[in-house]
Parts: structure tokens; sequence; C-alpha cells
């Protein structure tokens, strides 16, 4: 696969006040690879070909004065998505097992997609500080992308329905879709600063999605002389209307040059709607968010060496879009960071998550834990040590109904987990002016609980500069993963890298 990006901008008149520009931008890929074309009771991996491309174009004017900055940008983009997927040899599968007597194979395919799409977008932004003790800000950017795709695919050899046993030689299949999807984002906000040692922030956000989509798909079964037996025609469509608000205020007081208090309330609110027939047939499914936030926060300097800040949420909820989303919940993060000595930095963090949604039939309860330790050692120009360790617990059950019986059943998952990371960076003896590096550590993570998990991954480093402007430079990696359940899932990998930097 290979990747090429670029990305032109021309400004004209830089330095004055208004500066209008135009840019251009591309990202294309190509390349091969093997896909897997499943049918029936067996699978083919098989050879394609890949080609995408995205092309923006956009233009707009920067507004510099004063007391506001004004950004106004007009742009479009173009999509081009393409995959061919062939084989005319015979392919016995993944599958080379007789099914009721009978060689699954393919023999010959033809498979092929594209994906066409275009898109417009407006964008505008602006500061400004009419006054001293006010700043304001603003953003709006509406876009319109429209998506196309066409799919076609031929293939023979010797297939089966397994819902009813037939077996057939060849099949043709065309899907057509297209998608609209309008997307408009608007931010608005301020800050004031009415005495010395106040701020008052104020912030307000919307979302607003609407998407709508349609397709038809056509199967044709084949049997040998290409004889039609059966099509099956499948028209798809679906539409997703969905809005997002939500407003906040805070108050910041600096109560001394060592202490600060922050408190605020945020309301968010919205909407959505969406076709139910995938879902839980005909009909229309919707969803409200509602949901009021109580904010506060301190930030904590009794010295120079020594900071200490925490946040907290605490919130309540009437609806949400979601059995798992969050809905009454207590949200709680504390930092704090301590200079020991000119050479040695200690820092530590908490973070903490407690939702539950107490609706009947979900009696969901989530819990999340996370303690962290990093400690920075520098006793020297030319060694350093940096080292941190983790723990976390997650602890989740909720009620769900067992898909095939739809009986009330319990999730119930935990997971304790301990994480570790060092580096030791060291400057070898010099030549010549020029100073190689050595860094080694890793880093590890081990869990127990519902899906017990282990992952190491030690890595080397080493750059040996040969002149000014040029050195070279190697890494090794080691990556190990493993999982006592799931063994199918581990994986070990070394990886090896060399090669010379060049700079001026």
């Amino acid at each position: 696969m290979r990747r090429r990006m670029s990305d032109f901008q021309l400004d004209l008149f830089p330095g004055h006040r208004i500066i209008p520009y135009f840019a251009y931008g591309r990202d294309s890929g190509q390349g091969t690879g093997v896909t897997t074309f499943e049918t029936g009771n067996n699978e083919y991996p098989i050879s394609d070909n890949m080609f995408d491309k995205t092309d923006n174009y956009r233009a707009g004017v920067h507004l510099e004065f004063n007391r506001y900055h004004i950004t106004l940008e007009e742009g479009g983009t173009t999509l081009r998505d393409d995959q061919q997927a062939y084989t005319s040899t015979f392919n016995a599968g993944n599958n080379p097992m007789l099914f009721f007597g009978q060689q699954l194979d393919l023999t010959g395919l033809a498979q092929a997609y594209g994906v066409r799409g275009d898109s417009i977008y407006s964008k505008g932004m602006f500061t400004a500080e009419p006054v001293s003790w006010a700043d304001f800000y603003g953003q709006f950017l509406y876009s319109r992308p429209e998506t196309n795709v066409n799919y076609n695919q031929l293939n023979y050899g010797s297939f089966v329905v397994t819902s009813s046993l037939l077996f057939y030689t060849g099949e043709q299949a065309l899907a057509f879709a297209e998608n609209k999807e309008p997307h408009t984002t608007a931010s608005f906000g301020f800050e004031l600063r009415p005495l010395k040692r106040v701020r008052i922030v104020e912030s307000w956000m919307t979302d607003r999605l609407h998407t709508a989509a349609a397709g038809l798909l056509t199967d044709m079964i084949l049997q040998p002389g290409v004889d039609l037996v059966g099509t099956a025609a499948t028209a798809l469509s679906s539409t997703l209307v969905m809005n997002y608000n939500q407003e906040q205020i805070e108050a910041l007081v600096d109560v001394t040059r060592h202490l600060t208090l922050r408190g605020g309330y945020r309301y968010v609110w919205g909407d959505a709607e969406t076709d139910a027939a995938l879902i839980a047939g005909p009909g229309v499914e919707s969803s409200d968010l509602r949901q009021n936030v109580a904010l506060a926060g301190i930030t904590f300097r009794p010295i120079q060496k020594l900071s200490a800040s925490a946040d907290f949420e605490d919130a309540s909820s009437s609806h949400a879009y979601f059995r798992t989303s969050l809905y009454n919940y207590q949200k709680m993060r504390a930092r704090a960071r301590y200079q020991a000595s000119p050479t040695l930095a200690l820092q530590a963090s908490f973070s903490l998550l407690n939702n539950q949604n107490p609706t009947p039939g979900i009696n969901y309860d989530f819990l999340s834990r996370q303690n962290s330790l990093t400690a920075t050692w520098t006793p020297s120009k030319r060694v350093s040590l940096i080292g941190e360790y983790t723990r976390s617990t997650v602890y989740s059950n909720i009620n769900y109904l067992e898909p095939e019986l739809l009986i009330p059943e319990l999730s119930l998952y935990r997971d304790n987990a301990h994480g570790a990371s060092a580096l030791v960076d060291l400057a070898l003896p010099g030549y010549a002016g020029l100073t190689p590096r050595l860094a080694f550590g890793g880093s590890f993570f081990i869990s127990s609980g519902s899906r017990p998990t282990n992952y190491y991954q030690p890595l080397a480093r080493l750059a040996v500069p040969l002149h000014k402007g040029l050195s070279w430079n190697s890494e090794y990696r080691y990556y190990g993963y493993g999982e006592i359940f799931y063994q199918y899932e581990g994986f070990r990998a070394h990886l090896l890298q060399t090669g010379l930097k060049l700079s001026r």
C-alpha cells in the first residue's frame, strides 16, 4: 500500500489586516492485498486492488484587527474509493471438507465496488475583546456531504444456500446506494472579569445532524448453463436525526494567590430519531437526552515546589440515549506534583467514575478507579530516568435480554489491572564533539478478573551521530500479548528498525 499526501496554501498580503488565502490538499492511496469472499458454508482468500483519493479545496479570508479577529472560509471535497477483487483459478477455500457429500469451491470471481462522494462546507470563527475585562468567541460550521455507492459481483463455482440446502453454480449481485448528511455545529462563549480575582466563563454549543440514505440490492442465483433460479431484491432506507445541545457556566475565584476555587453548572439536552426497521420492526425509534451537572474544582499551590488540583462532577439525568450512557454519575479527578529536589519530580493522579441507571429492567451499575504515580529523576545531564505505575479497577453489571429466548440475564464484568513503564536515557562517551545516546526500558500490563490479560513491550533505542546533521538511528521493540481465556488472540512480535537521518 502506498499513500501520498500533499497540502498547499497561498496567503495574500500576510501581515496586513485583510489576508485572503487559497488552499488545496490531496490524500491518495493505492495498492494490492488479499481479501475474503464469503458465501454459503465457505470463505475464499482472493487478490484485490485498492485505490482511493480525497481532494480538498478551500478559500477564505482572515480579518485581523486590534480588538477582534474573524476567519471566513468556504470549501469542498471530492472522494473516490474503489476496490476490485478477482480470481480465475480453482480455490477450495478455508473449509475443504465435503458439505452433504459435495465439494464447495470457487472457480471464478469478479467483484468491484465504487464510492463517489462530494461535500461543500462553510466555516466562520471570531474572537473579540471589546473591553479589557471581557472576551468573546464563536464558531460556526456547516457541511453537506453526499455519497453514492455502486457494487457488482459475479461468481462461479460450487456454492450452497445453507438455510434451504440449495446447491448452485453461479451468482450475480448488484447494489446501489446513496446518502446525504447535512451537519451543523455552532458554539459561542465569553469570559468576564468583573473583579480582579473573579472570572465568569459561559459557553454554549449545538450539534445537529440529519442523515438520509436509500439503497437497493438485487441477488440472482444461477444454475449450470447460467439459467436463472431465483432473484431476491431488497430495498433499504434509513434516516437519523440527532440534535445535541450543551450550556455551561462557571465562576473561578482566586481566594488567595495560593488557592483558586471553581464552581459551575452544565445542562445537556437533545433528541434523536431513527427508523426502527432494522432494530425492532416497522416504525420510528426515538429518544431524548436531559442531564443536569454540578461542577466544582480547586487548585492549591501552598509552596513553589508543590501544586495540587481536583475537579468534581455530580450529574442527574431523566433521559439518556443508550442503556450504558452516563446517567446519574459522579466523576472526580485529582492531580498533585511535587518537586522533591532539583533532580527529582514526583507526580500523582487519581480518577473515579461512578455511574448508575436505576431504570427498572436496566439497573446499570458501573465503577472505574485509576491511581498512578510518576517519577522523573535526572541526576546529571548525561542520565535521566522516568518511571510510572498505574493501578486500575473496573466493575460493571447490567440486566439484558438473552438474544435467542429473550430471557432476562445479568452481565457482570470485573477487571483489576497493574501497569508500569520505565525509560532510561544515557549519553554515551562522545567523540569529535558528537554524543551518542542510548535509551532502554519498556512497559507491561497485567490484569485479572473477567478477562485476564498480559502485555509486555520492552524497547531499546540507539542514536549514533556520524557527522553534524547526519546520524544513524536504530530501535528494537518486542510485543507480547496473551489472554488466558482467549489464547487464540495472543501474539508475539519482534520489530527492528534502523536508518540514517539527515537534517540541516
